[in-house]
C-alpha cells in the first residue's frame, strides 16, 4: 500500500511521487527517493553555551530548522521547543551572568 504526501513528492509536484516518475520515465527510483531526501532534509543546529570570553562552552540544545519553522529539544529531553525561526532558540536557553549563547549550524560534511 502507498500513501503519498506532500513532503514525499518530488520536484514539488503533490500529485507525481517518487513512485509514479520511476513508472512513466523509467528513471532509478532510488536516485529520485534520495534527490527528494535531500531536497527536504531539515538543517540541524546546535544552541551552544560560551562560558566568559572563549574560556570553554557547551552544548546546551539541538534543533532541526524546516522551511515553515523550526524545532529545538534540550540535551537532557526536558524541554522541547516549537519556533518560527532558529534564532529563538537563543531566547529559550537560561544565560547566566559571563555566559553568552550561540547558534551553530552543523556541517551535513562534517557528520562522521
Amino acid at each position: 500500500m502507498s500513501h503519498t504526501t506532500a513532503q514525499s513528492t518530488v520536484d514539488g509536484n503533490p500529485t507525481e511521487s517518487a513512485t509514479t516518475r520511476h513508472a512513466a520515465d523509467g528513471s532509478d527510483f532510488a536516485t529520485d527517493v534520495a534527490d527528494m531526501i535531500a531536497d527536504h532534509a531539515p538543517r540541524v543546529f546546535a544552541v551552544v553555551l560560551e562560558y566568559g570570553d572563549q574560556i570553554d562552552a557547551k552544548i546546551v540544545a539541538w534543533g532541526l530548522a524546516l522551511d515553515d519553522g523550526a524545532y529545538m529539544a534540550t540535551v537532557d529531553g526536558r524541554n522541547q521547543y516549537a519556533m518560527a525561526v532558529p534564532e529563538s532558540a537563543l531566547k529559550y536557553v537560561t544565560a547566566r551572568p559571563d555566559t553568552t549563547p550561540h547558534l551553530v549550524w552543523v556541517d551535513a560534511g562534517a557528520a562522521g
